[in-house]
């Protein structure tokens, strides 16, 4: 019987691979024998360097999500590399924090604009590319990098909050309209993890220790604790799975 968890001969599009959890991302489905295209404002190198070292092949795609205006390019640079595009990790997303009373504009619409705007467009032509390579390869698979705040409040990051419920909610919508089509709609919701986004926190002796005594597993996540989820998702394993939003929290929610 053939591994349903495995990507051999398939092609991955991860934003924000550099670093963090897109990175975690990007050599997990490497290992499983996918190859990669990084898309983001930096250069991937250490994420590069992994994924090569396992016999995979990497293209590095310049790319500022801040606008829509890369999304087309980077679906065709993925294409015109390895011949077509199997999956797509939206991971790439930034994070506003200020008190709501006083949040501004521009500090909403730059969130909104990266995590929510930016992900549906690119998605959209992800998947019209998927529509063109037809069924053949096996189911296109989408992953949505969301958030705990996918189902909670949080505090003093309210377009964050807002970006990643829509974002939640966004799965679920394609998700009915595409799973006859072809393509499979999830997406995962990190808990507290070790990555550029929570550096403030982490730095805050009293929220550090308010969070780490919530976490069942008693710890901040590590990049590779995404890995398996997303391989998961990814692979013909998940087939049968659509519009879910999958928690990889330490036991956060369950807390």
């Amino acid at each position: 019987m053939a591994n349903p968890f495995s990507l051999e001969g398939k092609v991955a599009l991860v934003t924000g691979a550099n670093t963090g959890i897109g990175q975690g991302i990007a050599i997990a489905l490497a290992a499983a024998g996918a190859d990669i295209a990084a898309a983001g404002r930096s250069e991937p190198t250490e994420t590069q360097a992994a994924v090569e070292g396992m016999g995979r092949k990497f293209l590095s795609i310049k790319a500022d999500f801040s606008s829509i205006e890369p999304v087309q390019r980077v679906v065709d640079e993925t294409v015109a590399a390895f011949g077509k595009v199997d999956i797509l990790v939206n991971n790439a997303g930034i994070i506003r924090r200020a008190d709501s009373i006083e949040f501004s504009e521009a500090d909403w619409d730059a969130v909104m604009d990266t995590n929510l705007k930016v992900v549906f467009f690119l998605t959209q032509a992800f998947a019209k590319q998927a529509l063109k390579q037809g069924f053949e390869g096996g189911q296109a698979k989408v992953i949505n990098i969301a958030s705990l705040l996918s189902f909670q409040g949080g505090i003093r990051v309210p377009s964050y909050t807002a970006s990643k419920s829509g974002l939640a909610g966004l799965t679920k919508i394609l998700a009915n309209e595409w799973a006859t089509k072809g393509i499979n709609v999830n997406a995962i919701a990190p808990g507290y993890f070790d990555t550029n986004n929570t550096e403030a926190l982490r730095a805050d002796q009293d929220r550090n220790a308010a969070i780490l005594a919530r976490i069942p597993a008693g710890r901040w996540g590590r990049p590779e604790d995404i890995g398996g989820a997303a391989v998961f998702l990814a692979s013909s394993a998940s087939d049968y799975v659509q519009g879910i939003t999958l928690p990889v929290d330490g036991g956060w929610l369950a807390r």
